[in-house]
């Protein structure tokens, strides 16, 4: 039992609303959180110390002394609970950080002459900021057209002070990409209502300039002003390529961030896109390493916390300005302001209080919510879609990463006891639908990479009429595999006086350093048994989900891994791997089984029209939306066969 003698008296930590510190030995805050009620919340830390998760357990035992301010709410709690882990940036707390630094474009308003330009790092005071871009390409892409319509100063400092001192403009005021407000031929009074106009059209207020220079195009030409005319066509076109930057997403032009959040084991990954005026006009993502306990809805308040207590960060004007102007401005000041709509993938815990604080930061009314169906459900998930994405791609490059590799197979080795790093790891997992169309996959990864030439399906055949269950199955897989490796392994051997080279080495005659299977205790034991029957002497363990522990056969408790170990990070890399080969193989077969069984009804379709069908279409349905003409295109489907055959599939939908 830990030590815990730093726990405070009950009767002595109030009961209102509050924010409380932990503080390790050191005078190092380790974590903050906020509670309805300090003393309920505190307490639970202390009531039993058994049941608590073991993260917490560990920063229970870690701390020795517990601090706690009194605030009037939980609004005001939330704000001054992101301020402490902002300033203590404590260990047991997730804290969302860039895997990049993200380009902006900058308008730097608090200057006397403001400047259009990229800018990466800190936020700077004064400073409007619209992005961030994904590549810096796109920003120039979208300066050198706003160039032609808001001719703005794009130097440095350096260059303007030059410029000034010698009454002489630099090379873009004479080609009129700057107005040149360093010599006098634009006041600084109207430059910066220039910077003005090219901040609200950024930050979507795009029709009013469009409609402006539209008429003044028509005028020009009404007056034979043809050169004027072309000038405004000219500028007409430069805003509309601007524009095409960033596409529609929401026809009825919302001011929206939609959040979506993936996350396995190990890692959350996040994606945001900043939607103006109904266009993306930003896009963010984060990878964060989760800890044990987190929750989707945990992560997605924290993510919302941090977030917009960044928002407008580094603008003194931002209070004033939020004062000053009306709601309808305020939406549109930059993707890092406070929309009226933000969309979320997972509802985030407290979400009325987080509404509470995002009205109160807006001085407006807030909405979070998830949409179900429509377009705003559609771009939910798309941003999804990119965020599933970040993940893959944060997996895979730590797994191409070499030095990373050779770490977690040297980990293994230690962690696993093993007597060499396991060069060769074969994983293992079932896939099924209540016992129907089972499957299994092999997945082999060689110096800690995939080696995707090497994966295999297998098939689950039933034993005694029934489906097997998970363990009979891994059972069956294993020793197919491991009998075949053995029957190769003796043509080997028979023909070793005539191989020459690897060509006569079949792919399953390598034996692998180590067996994975996707399961616990009960896997990996019917593991160990199906390896012995066949004698096959290689290591085996077992990845289980629920809190990624490590089963080693015969041993009574898992072995439990450092989260953020290098070992436990291939581990699971193996295991999805594993997981997503048997689930796409079982989709296909159980397609399959779905468009046979509908053809084994139509009269004149055998067993060989059935697979041309199936492969020429895939699946029933991209099968009904053929025509009779491209049913007919199938080898061995005629005219009046591919007419019989359309009839009944669109029988059977309107059935």
């Amino acid at each position: 039992m830990p030590d815990l003698s730093y726990r405070p008296r009950t009767a002595d930590i109030p009961t209102d609303p509050g924010v409380y510190r932990f503080i390790d030995g050191n005078g190092q805050v380790i974590y903050v959180g906020k509670a309805k009620n300090l003393r309920q919340r505190l307490s639970s830390y202390f009531r039993d110390f058994a049941s608590l998760h073991p993260r917490t357990q560990n920063m229970v035992s870690t701390a020795k002394q517990v601090q706690w301010t009194v605030v009037n709410n939980e609004v005001e709690a939330l704000t001054l609970e992101y301020s402490w882990i902002k300033e203590y940036d404590p260990r047991f707390n997730v804290m969302y950080r860039d895997d990049k630094s993200y380009p902006y474009l900058a308008v730097t308003m608090g200057e006397e002459i403001p400047r259009m330009h990229i800018m990466r790092g800190a936020r700077r005071k004064g400073t409007r900021y619209f992005g961030p871009y994904s590549q810096v390409w796109a920003i120039r892409e979208t300066m050198e057209q706003l160039q032609r319509v808001f001719p703005m100063r794009t130097c440095s400092n350096g260059v303007l002070r030059r410029a000034q001192a010698q009454g002489r403009p630099c090379l873009l005021a004479h080609i009129g990409k700057c107005a040149a407000p360093c010599t006098g031929q634009i006041s600084v009074e109207d430059h910066r209502q220039m910077a003005q106009d090219v901040c609200q059209f950024m930050a979507g207020k795009v029709g009013p300039y469009l409609r402006e220079k539209r008429a003044e195009m028509r005028s020009a030409a009404a007056d034979l002003e043809f050169e004027k005319a072309a000038q405004a066509r000219d500028e007409i076109a430069a805003l509309e390529k601007a524009l095409e930057q960033n596409a529609v997403v929401l026809d009825d032009g919302t001011d929206a961030d939609v959040f979506a959040l993936v996350l396995d084991e190990l890692e959350a990954a996040v994606h945001v896109f900043h939607v103006r005026g109904g266009r993306i006009r930003g896009v963010r993502g984060w990878v964060v390493d989760r800890r044990a306990g987190d929750d989707a809805s945990d992560l997605m308040a924290t993510l919302l916390q941090q977030v917009y207590s960044e928002a407008d960060e580094g603008d003194p004007t931002a209070s004033q300005r939020q004062r000053a102007v009306s709601v309808d401005d305020v939406e549109h000041t930059s993707t890092r302001a406070i929309p009226a709509l933000v969309m979320v993938s997972h509802l985030p815990t407290q979400t009325e209080v987080l509404t509470s604080w995002l009205t109160q930061r807006r001085g407006a009314k807030v909405r979070i919510y998830q949409p179900q169906r429509g377009d705003k459900a559609s771009l939910l998930k798309t941003v999804q879609a990119n965020a599933e994405h970040s993940l893959r791609l944060h997996k895979s490059r730590r797994s191409a990463d070499l030095t990373q590799r050779s770490k977690a197979l040297e980990e293994l080795t230690d962690f696993l006891g093993l007597d060499n790093p396991p060069l060769r790891i074969e994983c293992y997992d079932v896939s099924h639908t209540q016992g129907t169309h089972q499957v299994a996959s092999m997945v082999v990864f060689e110096d800690g990479a995939p080696r995707k030439r090497d994966y295999r399906h297998f098939t689950i055949s039933p034993i005694d009429g029934k489906p097997a269950d998970d363990t009979a199955a891994m059972n069956q897989v294993l020793t197919r595999r491991f009998l075949r490796l053995q029957e190769e392994e003796s043509q080997i051997e028979l023909k070793s006086g005539q191989v020459s080279g690897e060509q006569s080495i079949q792919r399953f005659s390598y034996r692998p350093s180590l067996v994975v299977v996707d399961g616990g205790r009960p896997q990996v034991e019917a593991a160990r048994r199906a390896l012995d029957a066949v004698g096959a002497n290689v290591d085996v363990i077992g990845l289980a989900k629920r809190l990624e522990e490590v089963w080693l056969p015969g041993e009574a408790y898992p072995l439990i891994l450092p989260r953020q170990s290098a070992a436990l990070y291939l581990l699971q890399y193996l295991r999805d791997e594993s997981h997503r080969f048997a689930i796409s193989h079982h989709r296909k077969k159980r397609t399959a089984a779905q468009t046979s069984s509908f053809l084994d009804g139509v009269e004149g379709v055998g067993p060989a029209r059935q697979k041309a069908l199936l492969k020429k279409f895939g699946s029933l349905k991209r099968m009904r939306r053929a025509s009779v003409e491209e049913l007919a295109t199938t080898p061995g489907i005629g005219p009046q066969l591919a007419q019989s055959l359309f009839d009944q599939l669109h029988d059977q939908a309107a059935d």
